[in-house]
């Protein structure tokens, strides 16, 4: 339950971020000029501004809008690449099965933050680019989950019945596979989407993620660094408070759902 609350209060303010920016209670996120360097919080700037001006209580809220495009986008590509391949390796088995099985393993070796820094460089800044960056790395996670799933359970008495009745292999996959395999997915989804927050909190830190014209937690952390050593707190301590208490709600919210979909945990 903390973790849907804390979950649904940021996709609120992310929904609503730009009604607020229109009725004048949060400024704009890339208006620079006309603001004050580095403001201390106060009743005008709540949260302060930056070095370059921006102010950062709402880029702070436009950025939460920026994760939950980036994060739905990534887990979204992932999620259905990674499982119908899982579903159609462990059915068929054979050498797709071998092949299949070899590449995800060669994917998953490889270190999150590594493969999407690398692939950052590749594809170039954006919304759906840092998706893709974000995405390749999650996608073995979904094909393990369902393919080893699908392997003990296309043994079952149902399937071989359903066989015997003449049902094709594409209507055995959809009907009475894919509702079988998935219950793990809304787990691993959860899960991965409080990790790909992290993985592009460290791209934007590194100037690879999103454009310079969206507000982003990680940029922002990267823009604080000049004012840390001068006592500047403001600027690094409400982005990174709110990426680390969205992280702590979709954890949450991915343990629950491990209990709740677990009987004997519960």
């Amino acid at each position: 339950m903390g973790g849907i609350i804390i979950t649904l209060c940021f996709l609120i303010l992310a929904v609503s971020a730009s009604f607020l920016q229109n009725i004048n209670i949060i400024k704009d996120p890339l208006e620079s000029l006309i603001n004050p360097i580095y403001a201390p919080p106060s009743s005008e700037y709540w949260w302060g501004t930056t070095g370059q001006g921006y102010d950062v209580f709402s880029r702070t809220i436009f950025g939460t809008q920026a994760a939950f495009k980036v994060v739905i986008l990534a887990t979204g590509l992932s999620l259905i690449i990674g499982v119908p391949l899982g579903l159609i390796s462990g059915y068929f088995g054979g050498k797709l099965d071998k092949f299949l099985l070899f590449l995800m393993d060669t994917i998953y070796t490889l270190p999150g933050l590594l493969l999407s820094v690398t692939l950052a460089f590749v594809v170039g800044r954006g919304i759906f680019n840092a998706a893709i960056a974000l995405s390749i790395s999650y996608i073995p996670q979904y094909y393990r989950v369902v393919r080893n799933h699908t392997t003990s359970v296309k043994t079952e008495l149902f399937i071989e019945a359903a066989y015997a009745m003449g049902a094709t292999p594409q209507r055995i996959l959809t009907r009475h596979l894919f509702f079988n395999v998935v219950q793990s997915v809304p787990v691993l989804f959860t899960l991965n989407a409080a990790d790909a927050i992290l993985i592009l909190g460290g791209l934007g830190f590194l100037g690879l993620g999103l454009p310079e014209n969206v507000p982003e937690w990680g940029y922002d952390l990267r823009l604080a660094l000049d004012g840390l050593s001068t006592g500047i707190w403001w600027t690094a301590l409400f982005p990174g408070l709110a990426m680390t208490v969205m992280v702590t709600g979709l954890s949450l919210l991915g343990e629950g759902l491990t209990e709740f979909f677990t009987p004997r945990m519960r």
